[in-house]
């Protein structure tokens, strides 16, 4: 019996099945020969050395010298990661944070323009539109294939802001869809604190962790999380927007003292040398925080806790003081540390949102951007603090 001719979406998918097949390999390699690939991919000679001929005239793979040895040389062929960029930005209140990066994530450039005060819905995005090609033009060769915003706000699943207490223009608004046409590309939009937390799981103080919880302190305070290595968003990306109940006082006089000082840096340096004043208003700070950020650890019992945004960096003497209350108030308490990225963590985590999506559009996967293996494998359990518990003395 003699098997149907494919259809031509068919043989539209199979020579894409193909194709991803070929960049999955050449991926994770230095080079490979078109007997690698083959063996690589279970596809025929004939099959791979018409992949090969497609991606190299692509510009996706080029061939490079081969290997010295006795006899004709076989020809090697490698991915080429700058065959293509991706762009995060990080939209802030008064300024941006921009990462370009190739395909391998490698950042290229950086760079953090402000924004003119007090700018309307549309002007806002004319202008964070603006800033993002003056700094691609700034730049040589670059071929945009993605690109990740990150906004502090709640986003569903397509991009689509649904609610922004600093941004209120933006409640509604369609960012995925808009910034799709800006470069002719597709866009991705997420939460600033999500984003942070898939960068630090990435390249930061969260890598090999699987379940950790992210908070950002600056202008405003937010948190997001990571449970078996995975963003967790929730139903409608809502997910660790535990400031929202006022009882916790994130948004109330304990935070804000801090956070709106002048030099919020200086009170950190002066409570870390012994200033009384300074230390109890810390305290306050830390203290309103944790009660936040214990909530979300007695929910889901993380490994991690890492504290980035504006205020992160000043280090321990920010980071310690939370520690001491989540340790007294928790029953597991987790590890704290401060981020490792600083203020880029966000528009690196936006450039990975990017990336990933592009990687699983070429590839069928999104290599190198999630934990493997339990969160918890080979972890020594601390001992529980039962005095969280302790029932409040009556008077």
């Amino acid at each position: 019996m003699t098997s149907p001719t494919p259809a031509g979406a068919d043989l539209a998918l199979l020579r894409r099945i193909n194709t991803s097949a070929v960049l999955r390999v050449l991926r994770g390699a230095d080079s490979m020969t078109l007997s690698q690939i083959g063996k690589g991919t279970s596809l025929s000679r004939q099959t791979a050395d018409a992949v090969i001929g497609e991606l190299a005239d692509d510009g996706w793979i080029e061939e490079v010298a081969p290997e010295r040895g006795i006899g004709r040389p076989a020809r090697r062929y490698r991915f080429r990661a700058e065959a293509g960029h991706v762009l995060g930005i990080d939209v802030g209140t008064t300024g941006l944070r921009l990462v370009l990066a190739d395909l391998d994530g490698n950042v290229i450039a950086a760079d953090a323009p402000d924004l003119p005060p007090a700018l309307g819905g549309t002007a806002r995005m004319d202008a964070v539109h603006a800033a993002a090609r003056t700094f691609l033009e700034g730049q040589s060769a670059v071929r945009l294939r993605a690109l990740g915003l990150a906004v502090p706000g709640i986003v569903d699943a397509h991009g689509r802001i649904r609610l922004s207490v600093p941004l209120p223009e933006w409640n509604g608004l369609d960012l995925a869809g808009l910034a799709h046409d800006w470069f002719g590309c597709p866009a991705h939009v997420d939460n600033d604190a999500n984003l942070a937390a898939l960068a630090e799981h990435w390249l930061g103080a969260a890598r090999h962790v699987g379940d950790f919880i992210q908070l950002i302190v600056g202008h405003r305070t937010g948190a997001g999380m990571m449970l078996g290595g995975r963003l967790h968003r929730g139903r409608g990306g809502a997910a660790g927007e535990i400031g929202a109940l006022a009882v916790l006082g994130w948004e109330g006089s304990a935070v804000n003292d801090i956070r709106e000082a002048a030099d919020s840096g200086a009170i950190f340096a002066a409570a870390k040398a012994g200033d009384a004043a300074a230390r109890e208003r810390v305290d306050r700070f830390a203290q309103t925080l944790a009660q936040g950020i214990a909530a979300m650890v007695l929910t889901v019992n993380p490994d991690l806790v890492v504290i980035g945004g504006g205020l992160a960096q000043a280090g321990e003497a920010m980071v310690d003081p939370i520690r001491s209350h989540l340790d007294r108030i928790c029953l597991d308490p987790p590890r704290v540390d401060a981020s490792a990225l600083g203020p880029e963590a966000v528009a690196l985590g936006a450039a990975r949102l990017a990336l990933d999506h592009l990687n699983e559009e070429l590839f069928g996967s999104a290599p190198a951007a999630t934990a493997t293996g339990s969160s918890t494998a080979g972890r020594q359990a601390r001992p529980l603090n039962t005095g969280a518990f302790r029932a409040p003395q009556r008077t």
